[in-house]
């Protein structure tokens, strides 16, 4: 059972500060192998909750499956990437980050796992990524099979992008920078 079946969001948000940086590895399959003390104190989770979990027990319903879907892909690739995302805590309440996540290596360029560091995001540019998703979450509601719904909702989120005549990653940029 996911935690999004057993914990109900609040629409409360989880204090972290601008200064904090929450940090989590995984393996290659997204289960979370290290978080630091910002982690565990922001998310509400202990470390023995969080070991050998996959990564997903703490997305929030709010978070398109497209954006995961891009995530995924890009990381995968061997490609590192920026996202807003927003977590849900083990008590409900939520928490949005900027998040970096990038691939490790091995000696001989075989991924072994991904790194995520993720800083708290500046207020205006949540407010721009939650219509974002609000409208990507919408297009999923379209599609009953969750990965025709990713589909779906990548698509559009690719479709907004150039409709801006700019990138994903410059569009983060955009919205780190105070920009959009």
């Amino acid at each position: 059972m996911s935690i999004r079946t057993k914990i109900q969001p609040t629409g409360r948000e989880s204090p972290f500060l601008e200064d904090e940086v929450i940090v989590s590895k995984t393996d290659p399959n997204g289960k979370m192998m290290y978080v630091n003390e910002v982690f565990l104190r922001v998310s509400g989770f202990t470390e023995s909750e969080c070991l050998g979990m996959p990564h997903s027990m703490i997305r929030h319903p709010d978070m398109p499956r497209g954006v995961f879907k891009l995530l995924w892909e890009t990381i995968q690739s061997g490609k590192e990437i920026f996202a807003f995302v927003v977590n849900m805590c083990a008590n409900g309440d939520h928490y949005w980050v900027l998040a970096y996540v990038t691939p490790t290596f091995d000696a001989r360029g075989n991924i072994t796992g991904f790194h995520s560091y993720r800083r708290k995001p500046d207020p205006r540019a949540v407010a721009f990524i939650e219509k974002v998703y609000a409208e990507m979450n919408r297009e999923e509601a379209r599609h009953p099979h969750p990965r025709a719904a990713a589909e779906a909702s990548l698509a559009l989120l690719n479709r907004m992008v150039e409709e801006r005549g700019t990138t994903y990653p410059e569009l983060m940029f955009a919205l780190w920078e105070g920009r959009v």
